[in-house]
């Protein structure tokens, strides 16, 4: 799903970023750095928590680009995000859909915080908050997507 560009070099980097990270495998699998930052934390170790950040900076650019066809939730959910940035929105702020995001930061916060005073339950509580919040928001600007696609 490339956009129309420039040609420069940035706005190449930019497309190739968002089609491989729009692989299904990418957005699952990023899903699962998380928990690995909060074990990384919760057992001080911190050659897990170097391998979890290149793990988050590798995984949008590690797959393949998915077929043009690919419906994946997923899939559906990196195009979305690409499209609501396109739109000139935010992803944090008060208003909906963006309150979730806003929810889930200080959620993760406390979640890397619970991990760090080795409190597993409210770092995982509170890390399942986040992602629930961030699989809430994502939802919201896919049904957004959607509608905008189909008009």
């Amino acid at each position: 799903m490339s956009r129309t560009t420039s040609g420069s070099l940035r706005d190449w980097l930019e497309d190739t970023f968002w089609e491989r990270h729009a692989n299904s495998k990418s957005g699952w699998s990023r899903v699962l750095i998380g928990p690995l930052f909060l074990v990384a934390v919760y057992r001080r170790d911190w050659r897990l928590f170097v391998v979890a950040v290149l793990a988050a900076v590798i995984n949008p650019v590690a797959f393949a680009r998915p077929d043009p066809e690919e419906d994946s939730w997923m899939t559906r959910a990196v195009r979305a995000e690409r499209w609501w940035l396109d739109q000139g929105n935010r992803t944090v702020g008060l208003g909906w859909p963006n309150v979730l995001t806003a929810l889930a930061v200080p959620a993760s916060g406390y979640a890397l915080y619970a991990a760090y005073t080795r409190q597993p339950v409210r770092a995982t509580v509170s890390f399942a908050l986040a992602m629930g919040c961030k699989f809430g928001w994502i939802e919201a600007i896919s049904r957004k997507y959607d509608a905008a696609n189909e008009a």
